[in-house]
Formats: structure tokens, C-alpha cells, sequence
């Protein structure tokens, strides 16, 4: 796993010993769906009151998932993709390459998140992001995720065990969205998805993966928020 480069400006306060340090990001490029969950829940598993948060960048080789109360009635036709029954929350969604997948390995106590605080989190920085791209997109209560105009650009699905988070956001790029046509995304039929690249955004996951994290650790509220690590090809 290679650490990913983000510069962003630094968060000013007057006690920023006691602020959480930034997060290590990871880039691990494409990678097969369950393996990358078996290391999440790992993670999560071992952790102890000094393991260092961590937020992994990543597309998915084609596989659709199924949520903890997912029903199989919203896979239509899999076809050639399989599926995976996994235990975040939600319905079934899809994942392949061109999508980037985000997922936060985070203490939410270190940060004082509620759940809904962390969805907030994932989407207001994946709307932040889209507007560095020319692209208004924005939130629904009712339904998770982030959207332009009524179209699904990103998915979430969380889980939380031990305060730990891991799952997390599925924003697309440029992908084929065809398999999306299989599915009732999210457990919605007939609902639309889109991208970035359809949008006039990037088609780069690498250049979408550090603005992204440039908004995620804005968020956090973290010290040292100017993060800068070794670079990876130019990301």
C-alpha cells in the first residue's frame, strides 16, 4: 500500500495538542473486493487505543455487494459479476474499475462522530470535491450519497463495530455503468446514476483520489492537516 501526497491548509487553533494527528492515506490502485473487506474488518479488529486512523483509496475489480439487510430480489441479472454478501449497511451496489472507492478506517470517538456526522463527513467532502470540478452536487436525508440533479454520482455504505468504522463511499469517475442496469441501485428501481467525467469532471481516479482527500482531512478537524507523503506516480 502506497501513502498518497495531500497538501491542505492547516487548521488553526489554540490547542492543537489535543487534536488527533491526520490520518495515513493509502492509495492500493485495483485491487479484488474481498480480500480488501477481510483487511478492513482486521484492521478494525486489532485496533487499540494507539492504532493510527487510516483512509484507503481504491477501484474495485467488477463485483456487486450486498448490504447486512440487502434482498436479492434487487439483483436483477448479475450476469458474469458476482455477488458478494458483505456486512456494511445498505442494499446492493457495484463496484469495477473507474470507480473510486473510499474507505475511512477511523476511531469515531477520536473525532466525536456520530454515525450521521460521518455520512455528513464523506458527503460533504465528496460535494466539495465536485465543485472543484465545476459540478453542483449535493446530499438527500432520505437517501445516502451524493447526487446531480436526481442522478447517483456516489454511494455509501458504512459499518461500525468496536467505535470503528470501515466500509465507506463508491463515487463514480468514468466507468462502464452498464452493470448498474442489473441492479436496483441502492435498492431503488429505476434510479439514475452518473459520473464525474460524464459531467465535464476529471476521468483521472489519481487526480479525483487527492482532492477528495485534500477535502476529507479538511473536515477532520485534524493537527498537522498538511499532509505530505512520498509520492506515488505524480499523484
Amino acid at each position: 500500500m502506497d501513502d498518497i501526497p495531500v497538501s491542505s491548509a492547516d487548521h488553526q487553533t489554540p490547542d492543537t495538542e489535543r487534536l488527533p494527528p491526520a490520518p495515513v492515506l493509502r492509495w492500493l490502485g485495483r485491487v479484488p473486493y474481498e480480500p480488501t473487506w477481510r483487511s478492513m474488518q482486521e484492521l478494525n479488529r486489532t485496533r487499540t487505543a494507539d492504532t493510527r486512523d487510516e483512509i484507503w483509496f481504491l477501484e474495485h475489480d467488477p463485483v456487486f455487494t450486498l448490504g447486512l439487510n440487502g434482498r436479492r430480489e434487487h439483483v436483477l441479472a448479475a450476469g458474469d459479476i458476482p455477488v458478494i454478501n458483505t456486512d456494511r449497511g445498505g442494499q446492493v451496489t457495484y463496484h469495477g474499475p473507474g470507480q473510486l472507492v473510499v474507505y475511512p478506517l477511523l476511531d469515531l470517538a477520536r473525532y466525536q462522530f456520530t454515525v450521521r456526522e460521518l455520512v455528513l463527513w464523506l458527503e460533504n467532502a465528496t460535494i466539495a470535491a465536485a465543485g472543484r470540478f465545476g459540478i453542483t452536487a449535493a446530499g438527500r436525508r432520505d437517501a445516502p450519497g451524493v447526487y446531480v440533479d436526481g442522478a447517483k454520482l456516489a454511494s455509501l455504505g458504512l459499518r461500525i463495530r468496536q467505535g470503528g468504522s470501515y466500509h465507506g463511499l463508491a463515487l463514480n469517475v468514468a466507468l462502464d455503468l452498464e452493470p448498474f442496469q442489473r441492479i436496483n441501485p441502492c435498492g431503488y428501481a429505476g434510479l439514475q446514476v452518473t459520473q464525474l467525467s460524464t459531467l465535464g469532471g476529471p476521468g483521472d481516479l489519481k487526480t479525483v483520489a487527492r482532492v477528495i482527500a485534500e477535502e476529507l482531512v479538511a473536515g477532520l478537524g485534524v493537527a498537522n492537516s498538511s499532509v505530505a507523503t512520498a509520492s506515488i506516480d505524480g499523484l
